[in-house]
């Protein structure tokens, strides 16, 4: 990939308006600890996590920095690498282990650093997450890691000239297998697959009728029509959309969706009034504004009451 910028530098540059343009160089970080910090000090803007402690030990494993979902309520441990060398599944496995073995000890440290008081009834044990953050990775260490519900996953950043920095996540492929049956084979990752569960849409849509698959693909187009660039994340309860964060989570039920979007109460114009003020009351996905859909009748309406929640966080 290459990266470039106009030197006029005017946002609303017209096309006619641009004479040249310059690559960006990029320009690497020199430590590991550089790209940890610039992580820990964005985690909730970047991974919509929140640092519980850097440099964690326990069992004789540093651990580079242990953080905590809040959607999802759940740890994340994620590990910052330079070298190419290692193995990101042996060592992401070793984590997911580590955790597991440990429970107390990662509660304790939380509720410590925080000042909380949760407890083991509170977290979402099968939830876990790795998550491995490098300038490369290798296509080794990609491939091994290609299936579709494994609880480990590969963030590459990259630094530019200009203070620019990218950061993607390494998306599985469209044809990656499940890696149930390999770890359900071997002892010591038996345990990690009963525990941990990594969601998919088949997951939510399977022992679902037709018309309600159908009826949750028309709006699957829909908002990825409308959302340029959006990521689906199946989540335990729900299918996430997102673009930055949480746009629209999706629950399939027996006989209909349910749609949340991520707005407070009082900031979309729903002048048909076919949303829910859920504000205050106990609801699976995010947003106070939930909608009931049992067909696709007010499908272009509510793709519009979407739109005016892009428009207010100037995500179009």
């Amino acid at each position: 990939m290459h990266l470039y910028y106009t030197p006029q530098g005017a946002g609303n540059t017209t096309l006619k308006e641009i004479s040249k343009i310059k690559k960006i160089k990029e320009e690497p970080f020199r430590l590991e600890g550089d790209i940890q910090t610039l992580f820990e000090n964005n985690l909730l803007e970047i991974m919509e996590l929140i640092v519980v402690k850097r440099e964690f030990t326990i069992e004789d494993k540093r651990i580079d920095t242990l953080a905590y979902n809040e959607q999802t309520k759940a740890f994340t441990i994620i590990e910052f690498k330079r070298a190419k060398n290692i193995s990101v599944i042996d060592q992401g496995f070793t984590y997911l282990s580590l955790m597991l073995k440990n429970k107390a000890e990662f509660i304790v440290e939380y509720n410590e650093q925080l000042k909380k008081n949760l407890q083991r009834k509170d977290i979402d044990w099968e939830q876990t997450r790795v998550a491995f953050v490098s300038q490369s990775f290798t296509d080794q260490q990609i491939q091994a890691l290609d299936f579709k519900d494994l609880p480990i996953e590969l963030w590459k950043v990259t630094q530019y000239e200009s203070g620019i920095i990218a950061i993607t996540t390494i998306a599985k492929s469209k044809t990656a297998p499940s890696i149930k049956k390999i770890i359900q084979e071997k002892e010591e990752t038996k345990a990690i697959a009963n525990e941990i569960k990594v969601y998919t849409e088949e997951d939510h849509l399977a022992n679902i009728s037709e018309e309600i698959v159908e009826l949750y693909e028309k709006f699957k187009a829909a908002i990825v029509t409308l959302i340029d660039g959006v990521e689906i994340k199946p989540q335990k309860h729900y299918i996430s959309f997102k673009k930055g964060g949480n746009v629209v989570d999706i629950a399939i039920r027996k006989s209909s969706l349910v749609l949340w979007i991520n707005s407070k109460k009082d900031t979309i114009n729903d002048f048909k009034g076919i949303s829910r003020n859920v504000a205050g009351l106990g609801h699976q996905g995010n947003g106070d504004y939930e909608i009931n859909i049992k067909d696709d009748r007010e499908l272009e309406y509510i793709m519009s009451l979407i739109k005016q929640h892009l428009i207010a966080k100037n995500l179009i």
